[in-house]
């Protein structure tokens, strides 16, 4: 199972970069795999293992803040495994490339 999940602690100003740091340390002492995306964080792992992370990280941005915004988008596939990487690459190997174009300073 994926879980994106995406966390907002409003009223903080602009940069929210300290408490989102905040956050995705609790996702990696997880031990879960996970990927962090510019606008979120995609978790792997069954129900019972990713759903104490996303409450635990929610908890901690509530700590911050007293209004936040907390999105989970799942993806429930029975038998599958390594859907971070494998989603990926699947379209990346219809594309003949890599699904990134990063901006060069």
């Amino acid at each position: 199972m994926l879980v994106d999940l995406n966390i907002v602690p409003l009223e903080r100003g602009a940069h929210l970069s300290d408490a989102i740091a905040e956050i995705v340390d609790i996702v990696n002492d997880s031990g879960l795999p996970y990927q962090l995306t510019p606008t979120g964080t995609c978790i792997e792992g069954d129900w019972d293992e990713v759903m104490p992370v996303v409450r635990r990280c929610h908890e901690q941005a509530r700590q911050r803040s007293p209004h936040v915004m907390t999105t989970v988008q799942i993806e429930d596939e029975e038998g599958a495994f390594n859907k971070l990487r494998a989603n990926v690459s699947s379209v990346e190997e219809r594309l003949g490339h890599s699904a990134e174009r990063l901006v060069m300073e």
